[in-house]
């Protein structure tokens, strides 16, 4: 999977605004494939594990908190060097920092409230596909 996969979750914040069809719109646009789709929703325990690596951070337990207050999207996608391509797509974490036409500059509300989640490497892709898809959901 390493190199042309990676892992977005589409946050609770952009699932209540509405913004399923344009976030996947925009990722389609941009030449993904998606190989795996599921909406769901993250109990604390579970929000909690996949943020692990964040656990020392002071801001881990608003994160948790907010990552289970509601539905998410979780997707996995397909294209040529995935995880760096989809991270120039979402933009900066702070949407004032995101360029024009990203996901973020165009439906995140803050740093917190960043609409979409993006594995940082192919190695975080590959855990974070597996902890929401068994090899069989991914095509």
């Amino acid at each position: 999977m390493a190199g042309n996969r990676t892992f977005t979750m589409i946050k609770p914040d952009a699932v209540k605004a509405g913004h399923i069809g344009a976030i996947l719109a925009k990722i389609n646009e941009a030449g993904f494939r998606i190989v795996a789709m599921k909406l769901t929703k993250l109990s604390p325990e579970k929000a909690g594990e996949f943020y692990e690596i964040h656990k020392e951070r002071p801001f881990y337990g608003e994160l948790v908190e907010f990552m289970s207050s509601g539905p998410i999207v979780a997707a996995v996608l397909e294209k040529e060097n995935a995880v760096e391509s989809f991270r120039e797509l979402i933009g900066a974490t702070d949407p004032s920092k995101a360029a024009p036409g990203t996901i973020r500059a165009l439906f995140a509300k803050s740093i917190g409230e960043n609409a979409v989640h993006g594995a940082d490497s192919d190695e975080n892709a590959v855990r974070e596909a597996s902890f929401h898809f068994a090899a069989t959901e991914m095509f």
